[in-house]
């Protein structure tokens, strides 16, 4: 079994909620308010169609099929299967 030992010197560099300042804004108001508004301009606030993977898939399996046809084609046109 083993044993995980920290020594001090890990222990000296723990951080605390004071010190930690990563979940504050870094930007002014004014600033924050600027990128607030060209946030909700139409260039960044497109609505969009759902997903549809199903849609995706069944396209995927046309063009695999189709390009497989094309290949059994070309391959009995040129006299090789």
């Amino acid at each position: 079994m083993r044993t995980v030992v920290l020594s001090p010197f890990f222990l000296k560099f723990k951080m605390t909620d004071k010190q930690d300042k990563s979940y504050e804004n870094r930007l002014h108001p004014e600033d924050q308010a600027r990128v607030d508004e060209f946030i909700r301009r139409g260039v960044n606030s497109v609505e969009r169609k759902p997903f549809r993977p199903l849609r995706l898939l069944l396209i995927l399996v046309g063009i695999v099929l189709g390009l497989s046809i094309f290949s059994q084609y070309l391959a009995h046109w040129a006299g090789i299967y």
